[in-house]
């Protein structure tokens, strides 16, 4: 006999009360329980049937059935061992599902794409727990797995975050992280009423559209989101003290202020209003300068 279709509250709670499941705090747990929401996630992601989906923290099965019907094949990983049982229950008819139960931080995506998908770009859908969403994308991203997209429910904040634009208070270091590596727009607004259990805040599904290379040129992606990362730590400092403050840069002040100069700004300037394409100019500098101070050191 065919499990229920998820995704409706009484369908949700029925499996749940056959499998006696409690929510785990630590694992941030909230299942969807509207099926309209769901809907605009297989749209937004725009899934099809030469796709390979990753799906992370698919907890009772309710969005993996609708990836299911819409993917090629779908990859669920799942880090609480209780729900394993009950994926397998509600997943039993889906031929094109793999359940995989790990901690998706320790998993080797890019061998998973390797074997699942010829390493072709695949996609990531997720409704992610609000503690480790920033991990998680950035994980993705800096680990270099071929991506087409990554369509995820994320807390409301978080997700006008990663679409912010200079000179605004949601404009930071995630923001620019995001943009180096995809094009991100909000597919929906989602309220707490959508979940259970209720989350105390609102989310939003965003989609980012994946780069197959990234819109600007870094001679060094580490310095340069070192750099990002120290110019918003302490956001009311000009740009220059920023970066001469922090730890892990070791820059002199006379080559920072120098650096700015040449972006044809002025002394005062601060780190939030710099575009990516700028921060990206200011690091190459920076790091030219570096390689060409040590280049000199050693022909001494």
């Amino acid at each position: 006999m065919a499990e229920p279709a998820l995704g409706n509250p009484q369908n949700t709670i029925e499996i749940l009360k056959k499998y006696n499941f409690t929510f785990q705090k630590k694992y941030g747990q909230n299942f969807l329980i509207d099926t309209h929401v769901l809907d605009k996630i297989i749209r937004a992601a725009e899934i099809t049937k030469d796709d390979f989906v990753l799906e992370i923290g698919p907890g009772i099965g309710t969005m993996t059935q609708y990836l299911a019907r819409a993917a090629g094949r779908v990859a669920a990983v799942e880090i609480d061992r209780a729900l394993i049982p009950i994926l397998e229950d509600t997943l039993s008819e889906y031929e094109n599902v793999r359940i995989i139960n790990e901690d998706v931080l320790k998993l080797d995506i890019r061998k998973l794409a390797e074997e699942e998908n010829g390493g072709r770009p695949i996609k990531v859908v997720a409704n992610l727990p609000y503690y480790i969403t920033t991990p998680i994308i950035m994980g993705l991203f800096e680990k270099h797995v071929p991506l087409k997209s990554i369509t995820v429910m994320v807390q409301k904040e978080v997700a006008d975050r990663m679409q912010a634009v200079p000179g605004t208070k949601d404009y930071g270091a995630l923001s620019l992280a995001v943009q180096y590596y995809a094009r991100p727009y909000i597919a929906a607004n989602v309220p707490p009423n959508c979940f259970i259990p209720r989350p105390k805040v609102g989310s939003a599904v965003i989609c980012l559209n994946c780069y197959s290379e990234p819109p600007l040129q870094a001679e060094d992606e580490k310095l340069m989101f070192r750099i990002i990362r120290a110019s918003f730590n302490q956001r009311r400092k000009t740009l220059a003290n920023g970066l001469s403050n922090a730890r892990d840069l070791a820059i002199p002040k006379e080559l920072i202020i120098k650096s700015i100069e040449k972006l044809g700004k002025g002394a005062d300037v601060r780190g939030e209003t710099l575009t990516l394409e700028e921060f990206a100019r200011l690091s190459n500098y920076i790091y030219d300068q570096q390689i060409s101070t040590v280049l000199c050191f050693n022909e001494y």
